[in-house]
């Protein structure tokens, strides 16, 4: 997704998606292709890489420290901090690593978080490499679309922070970029819900995925470009409050407990303010 590296270790083979199904008799929804690449591993300096069966890098965890989250881009995903700070429910769609999954279910500890994925190899590596814990009474691990995630009425209005990381081996682009996509994302949130997407804004799918947040969701932030190219979105279902002290006071607070760059993204946030 962000940074160009050699897989060295093969660990899955290839998978073929869903088989084709008869169409319904009105109306048939279109079936989205899926057709998984192998995972494959790479290993540098005390990190661990997750490709898909490229050299481009879909996830990473330092060895020595395993629940931190090791990537800038991947903590800016953690961005919804400054603005919610006892979340209910945390959802990732797109597994990864489990770096996210991992460090939520550890810095909130009475929070739900759950976390989608289609492809069960990259189920299967978090577990065996990544020391992604078990499911249990708060941590949910589910195999699944994340369209049809998002779509299942039994998730409206359920998810506090949403955290939306959905690429393929390519990695130039979100495979889910419509504004369908998008309106189901935000009906799963609550009313206050924030959703944090990762984007390649050297691309042109940075302008088609902003343009259909910014027709699902009252307020869009883009904080500034990192690594090779991703840009963190942060969008709102309700207008935010912007105020620059507060949120400063509040990035300080997660930095002391976290050790993330929190300060940095309130950076990121007035640059845009100053933008708009």
């Amino acid at each position: 997704m962000l940074i160009k590296r050699k897989s060295i270790e093969a660990d899955a083979n290839l998978k073929s998606g869903p088989g084709k199904k008869s169409p319904p008799p009105a109306k048939p929804k279109p079936v989205r292709k899926v057709k998984f690449a192998p995972v494959t591993l790479s290993e540098q300096f005390g990190i661990r890489y997750l490709h898909f069966g490229t050299e481009w890098v879909q996830g990473a965890m330092r060895i020595s420290k395993p629940d931190w989250i090791e990537l800038e881009y991947a903590q800016q995903m953690m961005a919804w901090m400054l603005f919610n700070e006892k979340p209910q429910h945390i959802v990732q769609l797109g597994l990864g690593t489990g770096a996210l999954t991992k460090f939520s279910y550890k810095r909130f500890p009475e929070t739900r978080v759950t976390a989608v994925d289609l492809n069960p190899s990259v189920i299967t590596i978090c577990y065996s490499m990544f020391k992604l814990p078990q499911n249990d009474e708060r941590l949910t691990v589910i195999e699944m679309d994340a369209l049809e995630y998002v779509n299942d009425p039994a998730n409206l209005g359920r998810i506090d922070a949403l955290q939306v990381d959905l690429y393929d081996a390519t990695a130039r682009g979100p495979v889910l970029d419509t504004p369908e996509f998008y309106q189901a994302c935000a009906a799963c949130l609550t009313p206050d819900g924030i959703m944090t997407v990762n984007l390649f804004g050297d691309h042109p799918s940075y302008a088609k995925n902003l343009s259909a947040m910014h027709f699902a969701f009252d307020t869009v932030i883009s904080l500034p470009e990192v690594h090779e190219g991703n840009v963190i979105a942060i969008a709102f279902n309700a207008k935010p409050t912007l105020d620059m002290t507060a949120l400063y006071e509040r990035a300080a607070q997660i930095t002391a407990a976290t050790k993330l760059p929190a300060k940095s993204w309130v950076n990121g946030i007035k640059a845009w303010q100053a933008q708009q």
